[in-house]
């Protein structure tokens, strides 16, 4: 039985996708790239904010399409959800959704190959009522044991690939719903990543991309909340590794010893993926998250003092309730000051269960769209000029892409998979090469957020 998976969401979400795809491989089921030849497709949901779900629903919806009544043709027999919004909404959504033949939870993955064979078989899955599975571990987070480790298949070979550090998060931030289906936050045990590091290594994976909730909490619950700092150079040592680069890092937990271990640890790339969400004191304490532009600012000196040329990334909401004129003048005095590579714009929305749903002091949508557009051409603006000041800086590349007409694109160090731009080498001299190559180069022009570079 073959079965095609259709990834929605974050990097988290990749990781999870390879983990069912090794269980099912591993249980018999071929795996297929296109879903129009699969027996059964398995889409991944994400469930963070509604235009994410509004996704998701319309990959079921286009799989669903595929659907050949009689099982002939190579046509998709079965679509089942999985995934976040799966988790999230179980019931709800197999009520709202019956052009999905099952919606799966979390619980259903250990067994997902006996699952989908009954579902294609026509049986019927009762998917599950959500709970907070906040609620399904200890509080003491010393107490806490992680989950035995899945096998996983990768669906690409793409030379890089997401690590999961961790599960879930502990935080309580009052605009987000993450942890109330992710659950609270699970460390994996250094060995364990170790291991899947040099799995991937060996797979042809040269730039490793630590992905979790919450990456400063990584080892709390491991009694060494420094363990992601002797962790990093472990996996830059890993044979066939070149790079490791960490994503989401919380700004209110980012310790000078992290700092100084991203930004000067060999084969650790100087690249910060800080969540911001705003720079306003009182909108951050209404989002139950600390700091200030301030306090923000000196932690981005402290980056650059040790790395001046370092990639900083983060996200920005807009429009939380409360949010004054004056709050939104302090997020794009911040915005410019800080002088970031890439800056992700949200306009807030009321999400189901989070504790901002019920505040006062709530914008209408059209002062939001407007805020939001606001910062969103301040932010243009603002990382095109960043990118113009990397010219003349010597990068190296990571080729992803050579295309049919010879064109090489890939990644500098400071520009994170997919959402941070990317690097074109140009003239001949990049012609020999091929994906997976590092490539050392001089930044001539910019384009947006992408870089323009001819090989030294």
């Amino acid at each position: 039985m073959s079965v095609a998976l259709v990834t929605l969401g974050c990097a988290r979400n990749e990781v999870d996708s390879e983990e069912l795809a090794g269980r099912l491989e591993a249980d018999g089921f071929q795996l297929v790239a296109d879903p129009e030849s699969a027996d059964t497709v398995v889409v991944n949901t994400c469930g963070f904010v509604e235009a994410a779900k509004k996704d998701s629903v319309d990959a079921i919806l286009e799989a669903a399409d595929l659907r050949d009544t009689a099982g002939l043709g190579g046509k998709a027999r079965a679509v089942v959800a999985v995934g976040c919004m799966a988790e999230r909404y179980g019931a709800e959504l197999a009520a709202s959704l019956p052009e999905a033949d099952a919606v799966l939870g979390f619980d259903d993955y250990p067994d997902i190959a006996d699952r989908l064979r009954s579902i294609v078989a026509g049986e019927t899955h009762h998917p599950h009522t959500p709970q907070d599975r906040r609620r399904l571990l200890p509080i003491s987070p010393a107490e806490r044991t992680s989950a035995p480790a899945a096998p996983r298949a990768r669906l690409d070979r793409a030379p890089t690939a997401p690590l999961k550090l961790a599960n879930g998060c502990d935080r309580r931030c009052t605009f987000c719903a993450i942890p109330m289906f992710r659950g609270s936050f699970v460390s994996r045990r250094p060995s364990e990543v170790l291991d899947e590091a040099r799995w991937l290594a060996a797979e042809g994976v040269r730039e490793l991309f630590l992905v979790s909730e919450n990456s400063t909490s990584y080892g709390k619950d491991l009694g060494d909340l420094r363990l992601l700092e002797t962790l990093l150079p472990e996996l830059a040592a890993i044979e066939g590794v070149d790079r490791v680069r960490v994503s989401y890092l919380q700004p209110a937990e980012t310790r000078p010893g992290l700092i100084e271990a991203i930004a000067s640890t060999p084969g650790v790339v100087p690249y910060f993926d800080l969540s911001f969400q705003h720079a306003s004191n009182p909108v951050l304490r209404r989002m139950r998250r600390f700091g200030d532009a301030d306090s923000f600012l000196a932690l981005l000196e402290q980056v650059r003092s040790l790395a001046p040329t370092a990639g900083v990334r983060s996200n920005v909401i807009v429009g939380f309730p409360g949010e004054t004129e004056r709050d939104l003048e302090v997020l794009c005095d911040f915005l410019v000051a800080a002088r970031m590579d890439v800056t992700g714009v949200f306009g807030y929305s009321d999400e189901d269960g989070t504790e901002a749903e019920s505040f006062d002091g709530k914008l209408d949508e059209d002062e939001i769209r407007a805020r939001t557009e606001h910062v969103s051409s301040l932010v243009e603006e603002l990382t095109a000029q960043r990118a113009e000041e990397r010219v003349g800086e010597v990068v190296t590349v990571l080729v992803e892409e050579v295309t049919v007409d010879g064109g090489v694109v890939g990644r500098a160090e400071h520009q994170g998979p997919e959402v941070d731009g990317t690097t074109s080498l140009v003239t001949s001299a990049a012609g020999s090469a091929v994906v997976g190559d590092l490539v050392l180069a001089r930044v001539t022009g910019a384009e947006g957020i992408d870089l323009l570079a001819v090989p030294e």
